[in-house]
């Protein structure tokens, strides 16, 4: 037994004064607590109790081991009380990395709401392009689109996310309207890298479209205010454009297309995580589900 161990059972005897009553209370035989208590006082090479065929009574050396033994006690139990707590009422600090992009069109308009639901708990939340280092940052959790390569890290998926091609209804009054895949060739496209455009059309057909555009840059929310200014044609997230498309800011583009879905990955090191990371978790993935197109929902 561990010496944490004995000293709970130490505890438990000298304050019940009895090796059956501490028994019974540590749902233990009595032999074996008697047993311990001896084998306890041999490492110790002193005697702690005092034995009568009625009672034990602490010795001297037994009283100081007992004022100490008691404290410790109390404070782990403490310790496990206040764990406890926050496994029940979740606080404190969460550390995690997202994409700024991530960030803006799906994690903002959910804290509000996930802050009235556990106001003790805190962020920090680093946005920058660069990925954190899991093993050496210190954060809770990332969020990455894509499973990640490392197979040391744990990755949870919490949504998928849809986008569509959107233009202003200026751009495509001056540009046209483009009516298949192989059009967009011929417009302005709003890219965040030089890769084609895939489209699968709701028959299941797919085309591949290497486009082109005078903008390319690595965050959608730039990209997204061109296609409102009427600069060219964007791959928006459908739940970020809907505003938009209800003003007439945006328009669809080949509305029988889709895009690829992203499904976007919480990754941590570990499955075993504090109740505040996981209870936000948890959270995320049920309102990212909730925000799901009704013909695509999320698993």
């Amino acid at each position: 037994m561990s010496i944490f161990q004995n000293m709970q059972l130490f505890v438990a005897v000298a304050q019940a004064s009895s090796f059956r009553q501490a028994a019974e209370s540590l749902g233990l035989p009595n032999s074996s607590v008697s047993r311990r208590i001896a084998a306890l006082e041999n490492e110790l090479g002193l005697r702690l109790f005092n034995r009568t065929t009625r009672r034990v009574e602490l010795t001297d050396a037994g009283n100081l081991y007992f004022q100490n033994c008691k404290r410790i006690v109390k404070e782990a139990e403490l310790a496990h009380i206040e764990l406890s707590h926050l496994q029940t009422h979740p606080q404190g600090v969460i550390r995690a990395s997202v994409p700024v992009d991530f960030s803006v069109i799906y994690l903002s308009p959910l804290m509000g709401e996930f802050s009235k639901l556990y106001p003790g708990i805190r962020f920090e939340l680093d946005l920058t392009p660069n990925q954190a280092d899991l093993m050496t940052d210190r954060v809770d959790f990332a969020i990455r689109m894509g499973i990640p390569q490392d197979q040391q890290l744990i990755a949870r998926p919490i949504a998928k996310l849809e986008t569509m091609l959107v233009a202003s209804p200026t751009y495509l009054s001056q540009q046209g309207v483009p009516l298949t895949p192989q059009d967009l060739t011929q417009h302005a496209c709003l890219r965040m890298n030089d890769k084609p455009w895939v489209l699968t059309h709701d028959s299941g057909q797919t085309q591949s479209v290497n486009v082109d555009g005078p903008f390319l840059a690595n965050n959608r929310g730039f990209l997204y205010q061109l296609a409102i200014d009427g600069h060219g044609i964007a791959q928006s997230a459908s739940t970020w454009v809907a505003k938009d498309i209800e003003a007439d800011r945006l328009v669809p583009v080949l509305p029988d297309w889709v895009t690829p879905t992203a499904v976007a990955y919480a990754v941590t090191t570990t499955r075993l995580l504090p109740a505040k990371v996981r209870v936000f978790l948890d959270f995320l993935s049920s309102r990212l589900a909730l925000q799901a197109p009704a013909h695509s929902p999320l698993r």
